[in-house]
């Protein structure tokens, strides 16, 4: 009876296996899995999360929130955050902007309720520009360089009829000037032909002859004539570049850039004496310069927030950078490769866990993207998957540019290096 009882439980147990077959090849290629796992872990002293999320601090509201993402794009973002942007509304960076980076900052500035006073013209708005002339522009109000803007609140609010700020334009008058035959229109302030003519510094000689009087109270589009008998001169219209003013903001991602004030270059007109010989000229040198057109400055946003996730820092540290070049590598590898040791140039989606079987010549790989990649060799002989073997090349590499801050100098005007 015994030896029947064993023979029925095993006639039950095989049958149940063979029901169950796969269940034993599944469970193998789980446990596989999991030693590699381990293994890469060991073996690199990191794994690989999604490459494509990120962790972003939005300001909305006065208020700041952390909120994880698969968002490509700062517009990307605000559409799977289901975020309206109204009328006046302004985000910083700008709405194209990639996402590469965790912890990374985004704001949006809500439209407050701006009054224009342009002479005898009133324009109500919203807006949420941060300068005089860049809430003109959003609202489309068209001011020169020379016209004087000042943005400030109202201290009369039932005499303005106004809620929130208000901006009032004071108006240079156009005028219209013909220097040496050459014809511009400058805007000025000043109140007399005499006066603009020392405004923008043009130089009488004895032989030079105006048009009106000097004394000539300016109207708008007052004709001017400067002319000079005996010299043969010729007048010409140059441009002048305008200026850039670079504001660190705290409040902004490292690198991300955000354009407060959107710039223009001005014009001169630039007058030359002719050397004739024969009829014939010879040479020519600069009589006086006069600016025309005032440039308006170029005003950007730099953030400077700095934010290094302890996986990051760690290679790097092991790498032996500095901390103080941190921020310029941690940018320059997440644009070049998202921190990915094994992603060829071109490749996109998660980071391959491990590394191709034909790297070509001619395409960047790794984590500063070498092209080609075996010269990264020269730091180690496991180049093509060590992480901190590619960053001790990459620092090598960065020194071409006097370090890792030239390095992210040369990214960022050309976004390359």
């Amino acid at each position: 009876m015994r030896k029947k009882i064993l023979s029925f439980k095993n006639s039950i147990v095989s049958r149940g296996l063979h029901k169950h077959l796969f269940v034993v090849p599944l469970f193998t290629i789980l446990i596989l899995s999991f030693v590699t796992l381990i293994a890469s872990v060991a073996l690199t002293g990191q794994t690989v999360g999604a490459s494509d999320s990120h962790v972003i601090q939005l300001s909305l509201d006065n208020k700041r929130e952390t909120i994880p993402t698969r968002a490509t794009t700062v517009d990307d973002f605000l559409k799977r955050a289901n975020i309206t942007m109204h009328e006046g509304d302004v985000v910083e960076p700008s709405k194209d902007t990639a996402i590469l980076d965790d912890n990374f900052r985004i704001n949006v500035y809500r439209a407050r309720p701006v009054t224009i006073f342009d002479g005898d013209k009133r324009v109500q708005a919203l807006s949420a520009a941060r300068t005089p002339r860049s809430v003109a522009a959003q609202v489309g109000v068209k001011v020169y360089p020379e016209d004087n803007l000042n943005q400030q609140l109202s201290d009369d609010m039932i005499k303005d009829q106004v809620i929130g700020e208000k901006i009032v334009i004071d108006r240079a008058t156009p005028t219209n000037l013909n220097l040496y035959g050459t014809p511009t229109v400058v805007r000025t302030h000043s109140k007399t032909v005499g006066a603009l003519l020392k405004e923008k510094g043009v130089k009488l000689e004895a032989d030079d002859s105006v048009q009106p009087s000097a004394d000539t109270v300016l109207t708008p589009n007052t004709q001017i004539f400067v002319t000079r008998s005996g010299t043969q001169i010729i007048a010409v219209e140059e441009p002048v570049a305008m200026e850039t003013q670079t504001i660190e903001d705290p409040s902004l991602s490292f690198g991300s850039v955000a354009v407060r004030q959107q710039g223009s270059a001005g014009k001169k007109v630039v007058t030359y004496q002719l050397d004739m010989k024969n009829g014939k000229e010879i040479g020519r040198h600069i009589i006086q310069e006069v600016q025309t057109v005032d440039p308006v400055t170029h005003i950007i946003a730099r953030g400077k927030a700095i934010y290094i996730s302890p996986d990051h820092g760690s290679l790097m540290a092991a790498a032996g950078i500095s901390p103080s070049d941190y921020a310029y590598v941690d940018y320059i590898v997440s644009r070049e490769s998202g921190w990915c040791p094994t992603k060829l140039q071109g490749q996109h989606g998660s980071c391959p866990g491990y590394a191709p079987a034909f790297i070509p010549n001619g395409l960047g790989y790794g984590m500063c993207q070498s092209t080609p990649g075996n010269k990264m060799a020269s730091a180690g002989a496991d180049w093509q998957t060590n992480p901190v073997t590619q960053l001790r090349w990459c620092s090598g590499y960065a020194s071409r540019y006097g370090g890792w801050a030239g390095a992210y100098s040369q990214w960022i005007v050309k976004h390359w290096w």
